[in-house]
């Protein structure tokens, strides 16, 4: 990534649930409270989703929680947020939503610059079988790492 970028969340099981196809950055509306919150490090998108509805993006279940100084400028930590994508961007993902067996996950949240922006990949599962694969080389490419140490040493 370019300069200024400052990790806030990753959805690692995303990875590990679906095959990532396209990804995409979105920004997110948000207000003053939720982004002094999320430069405190404090989100959470496992559980979260995004859908198209009327054309807009919208992502549902993104924790971000109360600023503790915010008192009654916070709003509900779970509420819809819309996401800022360009109207073509927008079109070729539901062209591809269209299609059986694909979603759209979020990946991770991050500042770039002062911009608050979020990831998305446009996936398709996995069957139990592929993450299985995905271990099986996880462990050989950790075993080679062991291997190589070990031979280094002597």
């Amino acid at each position: 990534m370019g300069e200024n970028f400052k990790l806030i969340a990753n959805n690692k099981k995303a990875y590990y649930d679906y095959f990532i196809e396209d990804k995409y950055e979105a920004g997110i509306s948000l207000h003053g409270t939720e982004v002094k919150s999320l430069r405190m490090g404090k989100c959470s998108i496992k559980e979260a989703f995004i859908q198209i509805m009327n054309g807009e993006v919208y992502i549902y279940g993104m924790h971000i929680s109360p600023y503790e100084k915010g008192n009654i400028f916070n709003k509900d930590p779970l509420r819809i947020r819309k996401l800022l994508l360009h109207k073509y961007e927008i079109n070729k993902i539901a062209g591809q939503l269209a299609q059986k067996g694909y979603t759209v996950v979020p990946l991770r949240v991050y500042f770039k610059g002062s911009l608050v922006k979020l990831e998305i990949g446009l996936a398709r599962g996995k069957k139990q079988y592929d993450k299985r694969q995905d271990i099986a080389k996880k462990d050989q490419r950790r075993e080679a790492e062991k291997d190589f140490k070990v031979k280094n040493l002597y």
